[in-house]
């Protein structure tokens, strides 16, 4: 299939990626893309002459973080199809095509999966099993599993990224995307690609840290995507709490002691997270039938005018 590359925008959010920069614009140029942005998190290198000189459009970002980067630049987004990559050259610009190619077949967002063909060494086994981790929580909470959903390789038609409701401001912003676009149930769409070391900048990544605010991103989403699995978790867990005290509760009664104060807590503890568990299934039935409706609308906006 022939890509139109006049009609994609080539989205690369910075912070310091002074020795890749330059080459990745160049290489992009060279493929044909001529509709290159760069969004700067205020460098404190030559990042944003640097793509501006090789022939990017450059803008300087109004906050911190990559989550905000892209939130930004959404307005600034003027092609009907956008790709989205880091400017550490970790990502090859020869896989491109590939990613680009699903959205002028009707699909809505497609990941790059890096997982696939990782470089000796790009990956540590650290990342290896953290991502292999999340994106098993992923499956568990959103309900479908997208291979990679940290991944910063992404495309987007400019209907679909407008659709998304985004306000994770750093490293969590891959997660609320990949939740996005399950909650509004857009055609999703995995590319294995490439993934090599980061040939002169530092990682920005903190895998504890960062790592744990995603796993957190992540269950704090499901409450939009998946009630049903956010509510439920709560409700498991006091009720948990609530059966174990009471388990000590009946023992110390056989031996002739009572609770009661414990009692009324077990009681109280296992009653309400009863109702916390019906209240998540009540949110999944509302879910169900918003997503319904949605489509209904979805399904008038595409049927043609009678002639």
């Amino acid at each position: 299939m022939i890509i139109d590359r006049s009609q994609v925008c080539i989205f690369i959010p910075t912070l310091n990626e002074e020795p890749t920069i330059g080459e990745l614009i160049s290489r992009f140029r060279e493929q044909g893309y001529t509709d290159i942005f760069v969004m700067d998190g205020n460098s404190t290198d030559r990042t944003a002459r640097i793509a501006k000189d090789a022939g990017a459009e450059v803008v300087l970002q109004q906050s911190r973080g990559k989550g905000n980067a892209i939130i930004e630049s959404i307005e600034h987004f003027r092609a009907p199809y956008i790709l989205m990559l880091d400017g550490d050259l970790t990502y090859l610009p020869e896989d491109a095509e590939q990613m680009i190619e699903p959205l002028f077949q009707g699909c809505d967002h497609v990941i790059g999966n890096r997982l696939e063909f990782p470089e000796k060494g790009a990956l540590s086994r650290l990342n290896l099993f953290g991502n292999k981790v999340i994106n098993d929580l992923f499956r568990m909470a959103h309900g479908r599993y997208l291979a990679d959903i940290l991944s910063g390789y992404r495309a987007f038609t400019l209907e679909s990224i407008r659709q998304m409701d985004l306000q994770e401001e750093g490293f969590g912003i891959e997660t609320e995307i990949a939740s996005e676009s399950i909650r509004n149930q857009q055609k999703v769409h995995v590319i294995p690609v490439h993934y090599v070391k980061r040939p002169g900048t530092a990682t920005k990544l903190r895998p504890f840290h960062d790592g744990a605010k995603i796993i957190s991103t992540l269950y704090r989403l499901a409450k939009r995507s998946n009630p049903m699995f956010y509510f439920g978790m709560i409700g498991g867990v006091i009720t948990l709490i609530g059966a174990l005290i009471g388990i000590y509760v009946v023992w110390e009664w056989l031996n002739h002691i009572e609770h009661l104060p414990l009692t009324i807590l077990t009681a109280l503890l296992i009653m309400g997270g009863i109702q916390v568990f019906m209240f998540g299934i009540l949110s999944d039935i509302m879910l169900a039938n918003q997503q319904e409706l949605r489509r209904e609308i979805q399904s008038l906006k595409n049927q043609k005018p009678p002639q």
